[in-house]
Parts: structure tokens; sequence; C-alpha cells
């Protein structure tokens, strides 16, 4: 049974939790964070957020998806425990995937991640666009060309 963690005044949550190291280079949570960060992993995320899917229903959901990734995608969210898969054992084969507590919970982060890209998206664009300008030749100074 896990004890109950007590907030000690000014001092960040994350920090009096007992975890891992996730910037050493072999931490467990390092694999954790890749699957659920990872393109395709936050795109199956907020997609089932909404509800339970069928394989060619998720993949119709995350456009530019290949089957393969998908399936390499749900097998890995799956084995950290977020995605539950159910099989009815019906001709032709049926299968639904889900997210359990500990994905859902996942799936609110990394939407929340998402939906701030998407409203941030103009001033990356600007940074893109300034990004793309400086790199023109006209514009570089002539020890640069």
């Amino acid at each position: 049974m896990s004890r109950p963690i007590s907030r000690e005044a000014g001092v960040p949550l994350s920090v009096q939790i007992n975890r891992g190291d996730l910037l050493a280079a072999n931490c467990p949570s390092r694999e954790v964070l890749k699957h659920l960060t990872s393109r395709w992993g936050v795109l199956v995320l907020i997609v089932l957020e909404k509800r339970m899917h069928r394989f060619s229903e998720l993949r119709r959901a995350v456009g530019g998806v290949s089957e393969r990734m998908l399936a390499q995608t749900l097998q890995l969210l799956e084995a950290d425990g977020m995605v539950a898969r159910v099989a009815y054992q019906v001709v032709p084969p049926h299968v639904e995937y889900s997210l359990t507590p500990l994905g859902r919970e996942a799936a609110e982060k990394v939407r929340l991640l998402a939906d701030w890209i998407e409203v941030a998206m103009p001033r990356i664009g600007a940074h893109w666009d300034e990004a793309e300008k400086s790199e023109r030749p006209s514009e570089r100074p002539a020890a640069a060309r």
C-alpha cells in the first residue's frame, strides 16, 4: 500500500514524489515518455480519449499513420498499461481499443500539450517564417555564401 504524500510548502510535488530520474540515461521512465509522446502515441491517446475504437476506425481517425506503425504504437501503449485491447472471437476478427484509467490520465496531459501547440501555431509559424527569411542566400553575409 502506498503512503499518502504530505505537501511541503514551496517544494514542487514532482520533487517530493519518490520517482525515477527521467534525466538519467538508463531511467525506465524514458521508455514510457517515448511511447506517450511519440507522434502516433499522442494522437492515439487523443482519439481514444473520446471513446473506444476498432483498429480500422483508429487508422482512419489518425491521418497518415501506417497499419504497421499503428499496431506497434498500440502494442507499446498496451504494454505500458495505457490501452486496453479486447478481441472478440468472431469472423472476421473484431478487436476494440480503449483507454485504461491510467491511459485516461496520460491522454489528458498530452491533449493539453497538443491543444497548446494548436493555439501557439501562429506564433510558431511566425518563427518559422523568420528563420526561412534569414536563410535566404541574398540576405546572408558574403562570408557565409
